[in-house]
Order: structure tokens, then C-alpha cells, then sequence
């Protein structure tokens, strides 16, 4: 999932956070709205982001 894709979800369920589950559906981690509107307004940011690429960041 992208990250605009992820935010226009959020934006319509007025949800602040996303839990993201792997192929098991356990949830893995925790990722807010704030975290990715950050995301969206670094430099390193292209419509081509995606979840796991934010994740990988924070490692």
C-alpha cells in the first residue's frame, strides 16, 4: 500500500493510526497519521512510497 493510499484511508475512517498486519494477520506495527503526513512532506517522497519503505526507515 502507498502512503496516499494509506492516508486517504485513514481519512475516511477519522482513524489517526494504522495497524499493519503480515500474511499471518498479526499485527506487526503501528504507524500514525503524523508519521506519514511527515513521509509526505520530506524530499524523499514520491507517489511511489510505500508502507514498508516508511518501515524501513525507522530501522
Amino acid at each position: 500500500m502507498t502512503v496516499e493510499l494509506a492516508l486517504s484511508v485513514m481519512a475516511g475512517a477519522g482513524a489517526r493510526h494504522l495497524f499493519l498486519c503480515d500474511e499471518d494477520d498479526q499485527c506487526t506495527e503501528l504507524i500514525t497519521l503524523d508519521r506519514l503526513t511527515a513521509v509526505r512532506e520530506s524530499t524523499v517522497y514520491t507517489d511511489q512510497v510505500r508502507l514498508r519503505d516508511v518501515l524501513a526507515l525507522a530501522r
